[in-house]
């Protein structure tokens, strides 16, 4: 039996020409639904391979190079979970996880570091993070560990039943759509195809995104099934709109939002 590729590094080696090398497929298949994901780290090859490493996967992720970035960003977004490095320039991981717990911002957290010993990961902890992993790692662990980390939130907040984008409006208990009032009419995978644009709204959702949970694709079926989808949900939602709520964002997916003219 062919060995399986070791669990790839923290620092992944760069590939000629300076790319950074894809994940293997066995880390493509994917574990959970979509998270959103907030990289706190200045070691800028690690975070532009932990980035793509997440993005790949179909998971939004967004980075910030210090500590007080970081601070801002994770105040002001809504993430599934923080991974912070411990050693930040202008404010230190530790000093920012307490910094946040003490404005009530409850987004699990956890800490890379170098410093691994026990002392180290019982300060962390006690700072307010939720979990801790010494450098270096395997990505398969920190892919585990964040997964963990998110379910555990997710546990903890009752899901929407109502979806509100303008004056489009989805209840997923009654499986109605009202848009200005009227009642649209959709197909079962149209309604999926909906509820998961509106509960990622103002977000971009990639085609992956869409094939693994709204068709349970684990792979590319290689036909256009999205795009028939789009077009049918676009001519029932967005029909006489001078600004249309649903979106292509060319080279990257999907977004509804409001608001904005295509």
């Amino acid at each position: 039996m062919a060995r399986l590729t070791p669990p790839l590094q923290a620092r992944a080696p760069r590939q000629a020409g300076g790319e950074i090398p894809s994940l293997p497929f066995f880390f493509k298949v994917g574990y959970m639904g979509p998270m959103r994901i907030l990289i706190i780290e200045d070691d800028k090859e690690a975070a532009a391979y932990l980035v793509k490493a997440f993005r790949e996967l179909g998971h939004a992720a967004d980075h910030a190079a210090d500590g007080l970035d970081g601070y801002a960003a994770a105040r002001e977004g809504d993430y599934d979970v923080i991974v912070v490095d411990r050693l930040l320039p202008k404010l230190d991981g530790l000093s920012l996880i307490s910094a946040l717990r003490e404005q009530k911002v409850e987004t699990p957290v956890l800490i890379l570091s170098a410093l691994g010993q026990v002392d180290d990961r019982v300060k962390g902890l006690r700072a307010g993070g939720d979990d801790y992993l010494p450098k270096p790692y395997a990505f398969s662990e920190l892919l585990a560990r964040v997964e963990a980390l998110a379910r555990r939130r997710s546990g903890t907040r009752s899901e929407e039943t109502l979806y509100r984008v303008g004056d489009l409006e989805l209840d997923r208990l009654a499986h109605k759509v009202m848009c200005g009032g009227k009642e649209i009419v959709l197909q079962p995978r149209e309604f999926r195809l909906l509820e998961y644009l509106m509960k990622h709204a103002g977000q971009v959702v990639t085609r992956t995104m869409l094939l693994e949970n709204v068709w349970d694709y684990h792979f590319d079926p290689q036909t256009n099934v999205i795009d028939v989808h789009i077009s049918r949900l676009r001519s029932k939602i967005d029909k006489g709109r001078e600004a249309p709520l649903l979106h292509t964002i060319r080279g990257a997916g999907y977004m509804i939002r409001e608001g904005a003219r295509g």
